[in-house]
């Protein structure tokens, strides 16, 4: 068995594998699942009047002066609030600082140049966690703003909303029975027909897997350009090579080597 065929056995057993649970499987069962993505909010948010208007997956959130995000899928409903849905198998990537983070750049890429801010729609950032990152044994969590009055407290009411789903949690209600679609990687033991469907597509059906398989072929070329540029990168740092040997050395086009020194220069 030569590598190419030993990598496909080795996708189809990890497609077998995966779960709602694994971000980049996620992103590709929601990618267009307007009924997925609907009931997600909808149970999350004990909310029956959601209405799905706008789907992307893995969308980058640019910030010119600061650290950018990649959301793993951001919806619009038909009343323009925002969401941003993230999976976190790490306690480590749902820690407070990033739910802030990821909600003010949410927020910033609501508004055009020059609209008022009173305009401004609510905004959700939802992490869906593999563990009970609170610690309080609860379904949900969730976490806004509010105004202290002496010993007293009022909502703010800014629109800024952020939550927090137990992935363990496994009651026998509308979340638990979610949280147990999110875990499970055999389509036909989910409750929900609207997620199954899709896990169903990319596990069960030719074109689903071929088209699986070729994102995960995808995922490996982008590591392993990721990598060669950070060696290119290092090269260039060091200073002891010509542009044109460390694009020979490393196999990347010369303007590619150029546009990684000028990111150098403005790092520094």
């Amino acid at each position: 068995m030569d590598i190419k065929e030993q990598e496909h056995q080795q996708d189809l057993e990890k497609i077998r594998s995966f779960r709602y649970m694994d971000d980049d499987f996620m992103t590709v069962c929601l990618e267009d699942n307007y009924e997925g993505v609907e009931l997600i909010l909808q149970i999350v948010l004990q909310r029956s009047d959601i209405k799905v208007t706008s789907i992307r997956t893995q969308e980058v959130m640019k910030n010119l002066k600061g650290r950018s995000a990649i959301l793993d899928v951001r919806a619009v409903d038909s009343t323009t609030k925002e969401y941003d849905i993230e999976i976190q198998r790490k306690d480590a990537g749902a820690g407070a600082k990033r739910a802030r983070h990821n909600s003010s750049l949410l927020d910033a890429h609501i508004l055009r140049a020059g609209e008022d801010t009173n305009i401004m729609p609510d905004s959700y950032v939802i992490f869906i966690t593999e563990n009970d990152v609170m610690g309080k044994n609860k379904a949900i969590y969730h976490i806004q703003r509010y105004v202290e009055i002496d010993v007293e407290k009022e909502l703010f009411g800014d629109g800024s909303h952020i939550v927090y789903v137990n992935g363990k949690y496994r009651g026998n209600d509308e979340i638990g029975k979610l949280m147990h679609d999110f875990s499970c990687t055999n389509p036909n033991d989910m409750n929900y027909e609207a997620l199954a469907k899709r896990a169903r597509y990319f596990k069960e059906n030719e074109k689903g897997i071929a088209a699986m398989c070729k994102i995960m072929e995808d995922m490996r070329n982008e590591a392993e350009l990721k990598g060669v540029k950070k060696t290119a990168m290092r090269m260039i740092r060091a200073g002891k090579m010509p542009l044109e040997d460390i694009a020979d050395y490393t196999e990347l086009p010369l303007d590619i080597i150029e546009e990684l020194k000028k990111q150098i220069m403005q790092m520094a």
